[in-house]
């Protein structure tokens, strides 16, 4: 038997400890991160003027009231589609952006992301630079170190906390809610999810961190059917930084004849947060943050050379910059059939649920004949046909809906009479935010060519007296002859 010990299929982690540093991708990336946190705290608290007895704020999922409020758009459960297809536009909007520019969403945009960009901003303004953490992480249990671990949970306690809380008061009004969790009068399940939420943040961000993107997204193994060699992705210049060697005291830069651009400063591996190498190829980790690039150019200015070393491109211009050609400029990696075809889909479905917005009816309701039996045969020879319906009031009070009856031929139209059960007249009044079912019978007199045909079609209106908005649906009149 082997006295060799069997390989671990899962290695500890070693904890990364990215440097800082400045350039263009790294101020997008905290533009992106003051924007997507900016909304994401502040969104709740937006108010928006909808009227008497409805919800001021902005944007709302109403759990209680069964809808979804997005400023001056209000979405009920019936009208799922419209968040069905936000859904399908965000998963195609993903397979674009991807195809086009690899990983961008993982790299400036998830919330992973953002949250453990923000997590190491604080870490870094506690403990310092990656040397100072080095050190604070090789050292034992000081009082210096137990003081700075204290500061530096304390704010990220704080941090997650905030982000718990922020996804709450999505769910009901925000000053309201704030108020019942300060004063203990909150349901239970609104402190139970800010507390897994706040877990959740503080040992993501804080801890797990590039595990995450690794070990528990899914999209880093998707994201290679997406990609191709136009996509646009972050990658080393090995070609012209090979072979790479020391700058050695006194050198203003290397000699070209004998090395490459490259000075083995491990810039880029010390500013990346996943802890990789750019310059050993395509690597699963790389979120394509492009942190690596900034701190490449810096080293790339400072001894003289060209930037780019290490950029954004496409592999399929490796061979042509190889032979000294101009690579393909990048509109045409990014506008070719792959991304339009995705491009058309996404805009398709958005142009769709757009239309579909502003031509859905101010009044919903459906009415459906009663089957069993189809009609009914009066006292008097008449024939009756009954209906129910069901009338949604989408508005923040009680309303009144006048019914009535229309037919393309308007002897039908006149010859039949049009009645609600349980209510004196034509209209009926439904109580805010509720759907009304109702029964509606329509006779024919006995011997009328509506009594005696088989099928009439009929139109059954709905006016809301209010705005004088109408609304109607097409059905039949079943007489004899059926």
């Amino acid at each position: 038997m082997s006295s060799t010990e069997p390989s671990q299929l899962y290695a500890a982690r070693e904890p990364i400890f990215p440097r800082r540093v400045s350039g263009r991708f790294r101020n997008l990336k905290w533009i992106i991160l003051a924007i997507t946190l900016g909304i994401y705290y502040i969104l709740p608290w937006a108010r928006w003027d909808r009227g008497p007895g409805m919800p001021d704020q902005a944007v709302l999922l109403d759990l209680g009231g069964r809808r979804f409020f997005f400023f001056s758009i209000e979405i009920w459960p019936h009208e799922f589609y419209f968040v069905a297809g936000l859904l399908i536009m965000a998963g195609l909007g993903l397979f674009l952006f991807t195809s086009a520019l690899g990983r961008v969403w993982c790299g400036y945009t998830c919330p992973q992301t953002v949250w453990t960009d923000l997590f190491m901003l604080v870490e870094r303004w506690v403990e310092g630079d990656r040397n100072n953490r080095l050190r604070l992480w090789r050292q034992g249990w000081t009082l210096q170190k137990i003081r700075l671990r204290l500061v530096k949970w304390t704010l990220w306690l704080l941090i997650a906390l905030g982000t718990g809380g922020a996804w709450v008061f999505y769910f009901a009004d925000a000053p309201t809610l704030l108020k019942d969790l300060l004063t203990g009068q909150a349901l239970p399940v609104a402190y139970i999810t800010v507390a897994v939420l706040t877990a959740t943040t503080f040992a993501f961000a804080g801890f797990a961190r590039e595990q995450i993107c690794v070990y528990a997204c899914p999209w880093p193994r998707i994201q290679a059917a997406m990609m191709d060699e136009d996509t646009i992705t972050i990658a080393y210049r090995e070609w012209r930084g090979e072979p790479r060697g020391k700058l050695l005291k006194g050198e203003q830069s290397p000699d070209a004849t004998h090395q490459g651009d490259c000075i083995d400063c491990m810039a880029c591996v010390n500013v990346c947060p996943m802890g990789i190498d750019i310059r050993d190829g395509q690597q699963l980790e790389c979120i394509t943050c492009a942190l690596c690039i900034d701190a490449c150019d810096e080293v790339m200015d400072k001894i003289g050379k060209p930037r780019g070393l290490i950029d954004y491109m496409a592999l399929k211009d490796e061979a042509a910059e190889r032979a000294g050609a101009h690579p393909t400029q990048i509109w045409r990696h990014v506008f070719r059939p792959r991304t339009m075809v995705y491009f058309t889909l996404w805009a398709g479905i958005g142009v769709a649920l757009i239309a579909a917005l502003l031509l859905r009816s101010p009044i919903d309701f459906n009415i459906s004949p009663v089957r069993n039996p189809i009609y009914v045969t009066l006292s008097d020879g008449a024939i009756r046909n009954t209906y129910e319906m069901r009338l949604r009031n989408k508005q923040g009070e009680a309303a009144p809906f006048r019914i009535s009856l229309t037919s393309d031929d308007p002897a039908v139209a006149g010859g039949l009479t049009l009645t609600l059960e349980g209510q004196i007249g034509d209209t009926v009044e439904v109580p805010a935010d509720e759907t009304l079912t109702q029964r509606i019978y329509v006779v024919a007199p006995a011997g009328s060519p509506m009594a005696t045909a088989a099928r009439t079609d009929i139109s059954i209106w709905v006016e809301d007296m209010a705005t004088s908005d109408k609304v109607s649906a097409e059905t039949i009149f079943n007489g004899k002859g059926g």
